[in-house]
């Protein structure tokens, strides 16, 4: 099955977090297929925080969504996530946006990822990696998404 995932970091080294991520899923068997250019993109709703770096990524998967998820909470906090403040600053954010056309509503796990579309800093990599990929609900392709190009970090 493929995914698409949104990661974020604005804590310590944040590109090398990013790849190690990337790094620690493919070792628990989600392929990495493609990964988008990373970002550097303001903070969101809490201001006073530095800026994130981001990215999104293709990954293919036998695991079911739960499954998946249970694999990138563990990667995160293998990379030192710990819980803070909502929307506040971490090391490692890591969210399922898609995976394949599967609508998911349940506690804990939300696909596709509820505020994906009001997000630039996930539209502009994502539109990067998957232009021809639509919203499974809205039917809406992610070439015609709208939003300026971020800075991308190096």
């Amino acid at each position: 099955m493929r995914a698409y995932l949104s990661l974020g970091s604005n804590l310590g080294e944040s590109a090398l977090l990013l790849r190690n991520a990337l790094k620690l899923l493919a070792a628990e068997g989600v392929r990495v297929r493609k990964v988008s250019s990373f970002y550097k993109t303001e903070p969101v709703e809490f201001l006073a925080q530095p800026w994130f770096v981001n990215c999104a990524a293709l990954v293919e998967t036998t695991l079911t969504p739960r499954q998946l998820l249970r694999k990138i909470k563990s990667a995160e906090r293998a990379l030192g996530r710990r819980r803070g403040k909502p929307k506040g600053p971490r090391l490692i954010d890591i969210d399922i946006l898609l995976y394949e056309n599967v609508v998911v509503r349940s506690s804990g796990l939300a696909i596709p990822h509820p505020s994906m579309s009001e997000r630039r800093f996930v539209l502009v990599p994502l539109r990067e990696i998957a232009p021809k990929v639509a919203h499974p609900i809205n039917g809406k392709r992610f070439r015609n998404c709208s939003g300026t190009p971020l800075t991308k970090a190096r």
